[in-house]
């Protein structure tokens, strides 16, 4: 824009007649430079923006970077928030250089404008809110606040302009559309006035596109031209309609405006200090090198109007622009042209129509290249404090993937995910469930409450803390114990999942009541187990304590008015803390839910959580799809499952270890239902990547500090081997928090593109049923209902119960033993398919150990993804996917009985009656839903039993 300089009598030749000029360009350099004001001195009048702009500067300059690192230093934002501060900065210091003109022309010019996101051009209640946002931090007279002129919209304007915002209304193509703007305007002074309010110093203008109208109507001329149905008089005429249309439809609604400022409803607003509703051509650089460059100021050139026009053109102009009273000229030409257009069979409204849709969609992704650019600094700006992702795909999958992430940034969906939309999943009762996605922020604003329990925890000396819960009331806090440990001073946290009296046993000759603390974790307050637990344990510690001492030992996590926020009260609980309704129990571990169990283990809340908001804000809802991690594994995730690679397997560094069993309910719980979803592969033993199918997903997660040479080697070959792998590194332990929010916004992501709600868990229910039948008829008869093996070897031990699918094909076998039965049984594998062992036993490390190692030799010999879990506590995680996602499942249960049994308090069920209705229970439904499933109970020595499973096993599959 150099030539400026030197000539500037045309800018204020337009001031003399009525125009005002302004510059539709805001970068920091044209502020800092003084370019901007040298312009103002010429005779500037405004100053327009838009998200390309400021994308190009972010991009092509270092312009920003000093205030990003300033912005980045004080606190983490998103990237719509950083965009904010930057931009705000500027309108700012734009606004105030034009100050000047703002207060010589009474508050009639002067004026620079800053637009709502593009995103809420159908969403009056957003633009609402976010003008208002705008204005007050802006804070200066001469804002204008930009808003399209969709329907939408227009309710937004007139309640604005009724609140004494300046708006400038944009994306107005058709003149009805123009007309129904010029009405909000009026209707809003009208309002303003009946308030009892002054409305000399409310302005407004409404940005009428031109060029565009000419381009879109020029390449429909000449469409037609080319089609040899069209007579030669027709092509004619359509030839002589070329580059007119745009100036044509501009000038009629100049004509309107007329009208109205001539009416006597406005000359009573007028006469009452109001200001006119001036028309502003917009998009008004020459496309078509045919015309001239400066024509859409020329012939635009009227009183009461304004141009904001592009640098270039601006330049041209000035250098070679004529300035003349042009707007009224040629009106019956123009009504012509208009009427002939539409003889001619092209449609100026569909034109418009096109133009506004096309409009908002080309400002919505100009934003998204902005906002990318401003999270890619942030990013880098981060470093090392951010967790990283890197995703490594065939390009077959690679394709699927950035098509489904391109749908998501097109149709706003991540938008819509944050908006509680039910109808990106099901549009069931999903927009119920989505209270997690602002829990940090809920978290932190009442953190004085978890900080004085923890001071509390640390005065009183507990050496364990005793976490009762299932599940997400379980699971996530197990990981914190697990990753991050005690802190000096803190008690060591146990978890109690599991209705095994042998587990339970163990747990409780690791305790001394005296100097314990428990904690009761169930969301509904119903669930079978947290309450039975607490039974146990609180009679225990009456026994020890007394029943008042014994209370304040307790502390339960539940949702408000459940039944067991009603037992804490009636026993003395110490604490009660409430988890929140609308998050359910596998998205909970940020709530809560995890954060009580984190506060006693001592760690350093404000620290996890601002660590936690990182991730936050790299998936926040501005944060285009394609930037954002949470949504790009999400669609890894859900257009893998899609294709058949269904098996998401995780391949973890020593000290995340644990982290594989969170992730298992989340993706499992989530996505496992209809016949669909996701199954999480855990803690499988790595036997080369030739054993693996095609359906497989790989996830390595790594801690930095971890020496993890050997798992990285391995995935390099599973790369090599074209499977698909996610790659994730975890700078610090204290970012764990970050994989939380990460891994629920990728499991929101993957349910919507697998078309389930993410959210509900209707077979876990069935399972809970089932077993209730079965404990409540032992309450009643005082035995469970007797059951017949289909086969038994007498010399092991071991006896079989097959599922109605089972039970036909060994009828139809006919085997003539146990290892037979199990033999068919497990052979009946094939590709995709997965072999999961449901082990109804005391989880502790020999049991793992014998069970990992027939996983390794299944893996080596089937070439199946197998899977592990220890009753009751995979019912709450995994079974969900077992029983309701896709019938590619083999499930082995393993049940035994106990050598030691526990009394329940109250009841005359035992935990190990209980223990055996739940695995009945939960095989009931795997037959119900005809999956392949097979009991086998291995007597009540479970080691001895497992040791004869594991040779009968080797020798089956041998």
């Amino acid at each position: 824009m150099s030539s400026v300089a030197a000539k500037t009598s045309p800018m204020k030749a337009l001031t003399d007649v009525g125009q005002s000029i302004w510059l539709d360009n805001l970068r920091r350099s044209l502020l800092d430079s003084g370019e901007l004001q040298g312009l103002i001195n010429q005779g500037l009048r405004g100053l327009t923006s838009n998200p390309a702009i400021l994308e190009k500067a972010l991009s092509g300059s270092t312009d920003y970077d000093a205030q990003l690192k300033e912005l980045q230093s004080l606190k983490d934002l998103d990237a719509k928030g950083l965009y904010e501060k930057l931009t705000i900065k500027d309108i700012q210091k734009a606004a105030d250089l034009f100050a000047d003109v703002y207060k010589s022309t009474n508050g009639s010019d002067g004026f620079v404008s800053l637009e709502v996101a593009p995103y809420l051009a159908n969403d009056t209640d957003g633009t609402l809110a976010e003008a208002r946002r705008l204005w007050q931090e802006v804070n200066r007279p001469n804002l204008m606040v930009k808003v399209p002129g969709t329907d939408s919209g227009l309710k937004a304007i007139k309640q604005l302009i009724s609140e004494g915002i300046n708006i400038n209304v944009t994306l107005l193509f058709a003149r009805a559309q123009y007309e129904r703007v010029l009405e909000a305007y009026i209707s809003g002074l009208e309002a303003r006035l009946k308030a009892g309010k002054p409305i000399d110093k409310v302005a407004s203008v409404a940005s009428f596109f031109v060029s565009r109208i000419d381009s879109s109507v020029d390449s429909y001329i000449e469409k037609k031209v080319a089609d040899a149905k069209v007579g030669d008089k027709d092509k004619e005429a359509l030839n002589k309609l070329t580059g007119t249309i745009a100036v044509a439809n501009a000038k009629m609604a100049y004509q309107h405006f007329k009208t109205v400022t001539e009416s006597a409803r406005w000359k009573d607003l007028l006469a009452k200090g109001a200001q006119a509703q001036r028309v502003l051509w917009a998009s008004t650089s020459t496309k078509n090198p045919k015309f001239k460059d400066t024509r859409y100021i020329e012939e635009l050139i009227g009183k009461a109007t304004v141009n904001t026009v592009p640098p270039a053109t601006l330049d041209a102009f000035i250098d070679h622009g004529t300035v003349a009273v042009t707007l009224e000229d040629g009106l019956k030409e123009a009504r012509a042209n208009l009427d002939n257009l539409a003889k001619l069979g092209i449609s100026l409204d569909q034109v418009t129509s096109e133009l506004l849709t096309d409009g908002i969609a080309l400002f919505a992704e100009a934003f998204d290249r902005l906002l990318a650019n401003v999270e890619k600094k942030r990013m880098g700006l981060l470093g090392n404090l951010l967790d990283r992702q890197t995703v490594k795909l065939p390009p077959d999958l690679q394709k699927e993937v950035d098509t489904t992430l391109k749908d998501w940034q097109d149709k706003g969906k991540v938008r819509r995910l944050y908006g509680k939309d039910s109808t990106l999943w099901t549009n069931k009762d999903e927009s119920k469930w989505l209270g997690w996605l602002d829990i940090t922020q809920e978290q932190q604003a009442h953190l004085h409450q978890l900080i004085a329990l923890q001071k509390e925890i640390k005065t009183r000396a507990y050496k364990h803390a005793v976490l009762l819960g299932m599940g997400g009331s379980s699971l996530g806090p197990e990981v914190l114990r697990l990753v991050l440990g005690s802190a000096a001073g803190y008690p060591q946290l146990l978890v109690l999942d599991s209705t095994d009296p042998e587990q339970i046993a163990t747990l409780e000759r690791k305790i001394n009541f005296k100097d314990t603390v428990f904690i009761v974790s169930s969301k509904s307050g119903s669930t079978l187990e947290p309450n039975i637990f607490k039974q146990y344990f609180f009679h225990k510690a009456t026994e020890a304590l007394g029943a008042e001492e014994a209370g304040k030992r307790f502390i339960a996590v539940t949702d408000p008015g459940s039944h067991m926020e009603e037992v804490a009260k009636r026993d003395g609980f110490g604490h009660i803390f409430h988890g929140l309704p609308s998050i359910g129990g596998r998205y909970s571990v940020l709530s809560n839910f995890g954060m009580v169990p984190a506060a006693v283990l001592g760690l350093d809340l404000g620290k996890f959580l601002d660590r936690v908001d990182l991730m936050v804000h790299s998936c926040a809802s501005s944060v285009p799809a394609t930037a954002n991690p949470g949504v790009v594994l999400g669609a890894v995730l859900g257009v893998a499952a899609n294709h058949g690679k269904d098996k998401v397997t995780f391949i973890t560094s020593s000290t995340l270890r644990s982290v594989g069993s969170w992730l298992e309910q989340l993706l499992a719980e989530s996505t496992g239902k209809l016949g669909k979803g996701i199954v999480p592969v855990d803690l499988e033993p790595l036997k080369g990547a030739s054993v693996y199918g095609s359906d497989r997903v790989f996830v390595h997660l790594k801690l930095e500090s971890d020496v993890d040479r050997f798992n990285e080697e391995y995935v390099q070959s599973l790369v090599a081997a074209d499977h698909p792998v996610v790659v994730i590194t975890v700078p610090e332990v204290y970012d764990l928090g970050q994989e939380f929010y990460r891994w629920e916004i990728a499991t929101a992501t993957a349910g919507a593109i697998i078309g389930i709600n993410a959210f509900d868990q209707p077979d876990v229910e069935a399972s809970k049923i089932v077993t209730r039948q079965l404990t409540d008829e032992y309450e009643k008869n005082g035995s469970l209902p007797k059951e017949t093996p289909f086969l038994e070897d007498k010399e092991s031990g071991l006896s079989i119960f097959p599922s109605q699918r089972t039970l036909k094909k060994l009828e139809a076998e006919k085997p003539k033993s146990v290892k037979e039965a199990l033999r068919s049984f497990l052979l009946d594998t094939g590709s995709g398919d997965y072999l999961a062992f449901l082990a109804y036993l005391e989880m502790n490390e020999s049991h793992e150990k014998t069970l990992t190692e027939i996983r390794g030799l299944a893996l080596e010999k089937r070439k199946v993804a197998t899977c592990l879990g220890f009753g009751p506590r995979f019912l709450h995680s995994t079974g969900q996917a077992y029983k309701g996602g896709p019938n590619k499942g083999v499930f082995l249960q393993i049940t035994s009985g106990n050598q030691k049994d526990l009394a329940v308090p109250g009841q005359k069920y035992s935990f190990s009656t209980v223990k055996l209705a739940q695995a009945r229970g939960d095989f009931e439904v795997l037959s119900q839903r005809d999956r392949r499933a097979l009991r086998i109970h291995i007597g009540d020595n479970a080691d001895a039993g497992l040791k004869a499973l594991s040779k009968m096993i080797t020798e089956a599959l041998g």
